[in-house]
């Protein structure tokens, strides 16, 4: 409370007079200040720093005499000229380096996404998968054109130490007998137009006899029995009769279209534009090898799908053929024989091979020669073809074979002689009823 006695109302604080202030020189206060053991000991100090110093310096010169290094040896000028070189070759390497890259481009990132399967597209993380793909691809497309253009821009030192110091693996070899030294645009032209002088495929006619050819035979074919199997079972004479007819008309037919389309293109002055004297005979054995790939084409594709109607794994378009079992001199056998049945079959494969081979060549038709035009059915694709069709025959008559056997065993006894010798051993031995009741 405030009738409370403390220490500060009992005792007022003392009231000091005021300090006598008086103009000093600054003699006076120099005077003042001095003290006499302040001096001596700022003097003992220098003495202690000075002593340490000269102790100091008499250690270090003993030292530098019982310890001296040996005299520093001039590197000899090789030494020094390599050390040079491979300090400017890095030098100019970081400048290059730091020249602006090509990006890649969108579409190239997309096309290589393209080829990823679609089931590693599916997931939780395929964005952020994706992303991280993309990004690894960029690194590593912006890390191969760096080292490409240093490799273009410097000639790198065959030195070893300089191989340690960069520790990034070799860039795969240029092709050889490629010179880049020059520019290229004049060499390249001259060969394009030496390519577009010679490659007479590129001459215009052509486009227009390919076109002719791919009109005429894409969807045609010599002999169709590909719906023989819904007009009922055959018999071997009729399925010749059959493919001679189907090839007569079909080479009928591409003769008086194709073949005539092909004639009149030639009988125009146009189809030689370009072409000169010395290059007529290479120009239509250019046209000849052209006709000739397209009739084959032609033949080689009829015969494939012929011999797929014989797919053991396809049955629904196999022929059906009319076949007969004969009794003939105490036999039984099939009608027509299984050899006569393959023969049948191989024979439409011989008939589509010689359709065709008197289509005479341009060269001959203008100049009234006999050339005609190389259709023979390859080799290998007829061997391919009868050969599967023999494999397939065989197949498929296993269930006839099977059939002729079991029946055979069953009643050939009865016709084949065995029955009658038994019938005649039986009267010869005159049994009686009752041994047989």
């Amino acid at each position: 409370t405030s009738n409370k006695r403390t220490l500060r109302t009992l005792f007022r604080p003392a009231t000091l007079p005021p300090p006598v202030i008086s103009e000093m020189s600054p003699s006076q206060k120099k005077l003042l200040a001095y003290h006499r053991g302040k001096e001596q000991q700022e003097v003992l100090n220098q003495l202690l720093i000075d002593r340490a110093l000269e102790v100091y310096y008499i250690t270090m010169d003993e030292t530098d005499k019982r310890d001296a290094a040996p005299p520093i040896k001039e590197l000899p000028s090789t030494v020094r000229q390599y050390f040079f070189i491979i300090l400017k070759y890095l030098f100019m390497k970081k400048h290059v380096q730091r020249n602006p890259m090509i990006p890649i481009q969108q579409q190239w990132l997309r096309s290589m996404l393209a080829l990823v399967p679609q089931s590693l597209m599916k997931g939780r993380d395929r964005a952020l998968l994706t992303e991280e793909l993309l990004k690894e691809i960029v690194r590593d497309y912006e890390k191969s054109m760096q080292r490409c253009v240093l490799r273009r821009a410097l000639v790198k030192p065959d030195l070893k130490e300089l191989d340690k110091l960069e520790e990034e693996a070799a860039l795969p070899l240029l092709p050889l007998g490629l010179d880049f030294s020059s520019t290229w645009r004049n060499s390249y032209i001259k060969a394009k137009q030496q390519i577009i002088s010679t490659l007479h495929i590129l001459h215009p006619t052509m486009k227009a006899l390919l076109d002719f050819g791919y009109t005429a035979f894409f969807n045609f074919l010599l002999v169709d029995f590909s719906s023989s199997r819904l007009k009922g079972p055959v018999d071997c004479k009729s399925l010749k009769t059959d493919a001679s007819l189907s090839c007569s008309k079909a080479e009928e037919e591409i003769m008086s279209t194709w073949y005539q389309r092909v004639v009149a293109l030639f009988s125009q002055s146009e189809a030689l534009d370009g072409v000169k004297l010395d290059q007529l005979e290479s120009f239509y054995n250019c046209v000849a090898v052209l006709m000739s790939n397209q009739l084959k084409g032609l033949l080689q594709r009829t015969t494939e799908v012929f011999v797929k109607l014989f797919d053991p794994e396809d049955r629904s378009r196999l022929p059906l053929f009319k076949m007969d079992l004969t009794y003939d001199d105490n036999k039984m056998e099939f009608y027509p024989s299984l050899q006569d049945l393959e023969e049948t079959i191989l024979f439409v494969v011989d008939c589509i091979g010689q359709t065709l081979q008197n289509v005479q060549t341009m060269r001959a038709w203008l100049t009234g020669g006999t050339a005609t035009v190389d259709a023979e059915l390859p080799a290998h694709i007829a061997q391919w073809a009868k050969s599967t069709l023999k494999k397939s025959i065989r197949d498929n008559l296993e269930g006839p074979k099977e059939h002729f056997k079991v029946y055979v065993e069953s009643y050939g006894w009865l016709v084949d002689g065995t029955a009658e010798e038994r019938i005649k051993r039986f009267i010869a031995g005159q049994p009686s009823f009752d041994e047989y009741t």
